[in-house]
């Protein structure tokens, strides 16, 4: 494994602070209705200029511009209507593996899903909380145990990008996270915004996936022609590419096929969809999902810009193998946050807001450690600083708002160290 990496002025110059890059929203029109909160306007009329929109008894639920507080950063969530389908593939679909199935019937509320995959510009904004949390100079570094439950853990600084083949400008989706690490995210952004942000289930994903289709692909069965809405093997050359340049799929969803591949919050296990299938149908999203109990095996989606056709369907699955993709990590134990192996450099994700927020009691089951081994490796990062652990809190807000103007200003970026 290559050393830790200064990351030079530029590029995290480039990644943090081109904020122009990172967001894909439009401008609204002039005569655009108000919204009473984000992604809600409260009318009974369809509001009008404004696309992909979903009647809910409040009015309508609609897209909205998310700004990570402090830094500029902006992200576009697109809700997505709620409704019944059949998941997983049949079994004369060409490509299908036998986790694909049983198919079952699953009936999702609506929610709000990311517009593109998380980028570069804004996982950073994540990073950047190690070295304010380390700036508290707090002796011995908390655990995250020791900060309590609302404890968010930054990672620790990111590889040599020639070590995972990553690509850091802002644009491009960001990288090589572990599961836990992308759950931490979400915990982070949930924390800065006061909005209740997660990964999406498996059942949620394909359903904005497929946005109404049950071909293999959103742009239907023709497998020559997906290059024309997703970057895989067949035209990305190798290397992923800025976020939403493919034609968004009939919900508003970029690279849903391609680019990268994207974690979701569930397991896959050896027998499919056996369980989900022998539920009275339809079942609901709490039924679907498959929590987590092993390190590996955890499902990744869509495919990625290394990836064949087949492996890029709607309803294709992925099984994470932790150890190999860290095979490299030459730290004990492993890194908690990073993989080290090429095939990580196609993994990403997307986040999820639903509809109705879950109980404070039950939210960080999306976000936290669920297995010991991930809990030691967490804390053993954090007490000798590789990590850090801390709250979200006003003067967090403050630092990290100066940090971002300072840098503005003064055209140059941040220097992370190993």
């Amino acid at each position: 494994m290559k050393a830790a990496l200064f990351m030079s002025r530029p590029i995290i110059a480039s990644a943090l602070y081109a904020c122009c890059c990172v967001s894909l929203a439009q401008e609204p029109p002039a005569d655009a209705p108000s919204v009473a909160a984000p992604g809600i306007v409260r009318q009974a009329m369809r509001p009008q200029g404004i696309e992909h929109c979903v009647a809910i008894v409040e009015g309508w639920m609609v897209p909205y511009e998310e700004t990570i507080p402090g830094t500029g950063v902006r992200f576009t969530m697109i809700p997505i209507p709620g409704g019944t389908f059949r998941m997983g593939s049949p079994e004369d679909e060409v490509g299908r593996e036998t986790t694909e199935g049983p198919q079952f019937t699953v009936t999702l509320p609506p929610f709000w899903i990311g517009r593109c995959e998380v980028t570069w510009g804004e996982y950073r904004t994540y990073m950047v909380a190690r070295e304010l949390f380390l700036g508290r100079g707090e002796d011995p570094r908390p655990t995250p145990a020791a900060v309590g439950a609302d404890a968010v853990t930054a990672p620790s600084v990111l590889y040599d990008p020639d070590a995972v083949r990553a690509r850091v400008a802002a644009d491009r989706p960001a990288t090589g996270m572990s599961q836990y690490a992308a759950r931490q995210y979400t915990k982070w952004i949930s924390k800065l915004t006061s909005r209740f942000y997660r990964l999406p289930s498996e059942s949620e994903w394909e359903y904005a996936c497929r946005a109404g289709a049950s071909t293999p692909w959103h742009s239907g069965a023709d497998a020559a022609a997906l290059s024309e809405v997703a970057w895989c093997a067949d035209n990305a050359q190798d290397d992923t590419h800025p976020v939403g340049q493919k034609p968004a799929n009939a919900w508003g969803l970029h690279d849903m096929h391609g680019n990268v591949a994207e974690w979701v919050i569930d397991e896959v296990m050896p027998d499919g969809y056996r369980r989900q299938a022998g539920l009275h149908q339809p079942i609901t999203n709490a039924e679907a999902v498959q929590w987590p109990t092993q390190l590996e095996s955890r499902a990744i989606r869509g495919g990625a810009f290394y990836d064949e056709p087949p492996e890029c369907r709607s309803a294709a699955r992925r099984k994470s193998t932790d150890g190999a993709w860290n095979r490299n990590d030459a730290a004990l134990p492993k890194s908690p946050h990073w993989f080290t192996e090429d095939p990580a450099c196609g993994l990403g994700f997307r986040i999820v807001r639903p509809f109705d927020s879950p109980e404070v009691s039950e939210q960080g089951r999306w976000w936290e450690a669920d297995i010991e081994s991930v809990r030691k490796a967490v804390d053993w990062q954090t007490q000798i600083g590789r990590a850090a652990s801390g709250l979200v809190d006003k003067e967090v807000r403050r630092q990290l708002e100066a940090t971002f103007q300072e840098h503005r200003s003064q055209k140059n970026s941040i220097k992370l160290p190993p």
